[in-house]
């Protein structure tokens, strides 16, 4: 579906990732700089903290829950996006996000879409919530 044929009521699905690697976690941490062994040290995750091993920083998954949203609306055009944890992301999940046209409206000679926003892993628990709007093409 294209944006610019989205109606109230339609959905689109996108699958982040099949199969979350630990190699992710590591890079995203390379990335942003967020070091916290909570992600990539399996032994202090598990024997400090008492979690079943590393997970997923939230905003990588933000991030990539950001993506499918950009993907669906086009580059330059999200206006808002705003996101809540809602559980733990474990290296092997697969991870989809749902995205659900909420509103259209105009400003100022733009159409604006609203979105809520759902990420699942494959055992259906969501991971994020969250709503965006942009504008769409005319």
């Amino acid at each position: 579906m294209s944006p610019r044929e989205v109606a109230v009521g339609d959905t689109v699905e996108s699958v982040l990732t099949e199969d979350l690697t630990r190699t992710q976690l590591v890079m995203y941490a390379g990335a942003s700089g967020d070091y916290n062994p909570l992600h990539t040290d399996d032994l202090y995750a598990r024997e400090a903290a008492g979690y079943p091993g590393v997970f997923a920083h939230g905003m990588l998954t933000m991030g990539m829950t950001g993506k499918a949203v950009t993907d669906f609306v086009g580059d330059g055009e999200l206006l808002r996006y705003g996101v809540r944890f809602r559980s733990q992301v474990w290296p092997g999940d697969r991870l989809t996000t749902t995205l659900t046209v909420t509103g259209i409206t105009e400003d100022d000679g733009r159409r604006i879409v609203e979105l809520d926003i759902a990420t699942v892993n494959g055992d259906g628990v969501q991971v994020i919530s969250g709503t965006a709007s942009a504008a769409l093409p005319v």
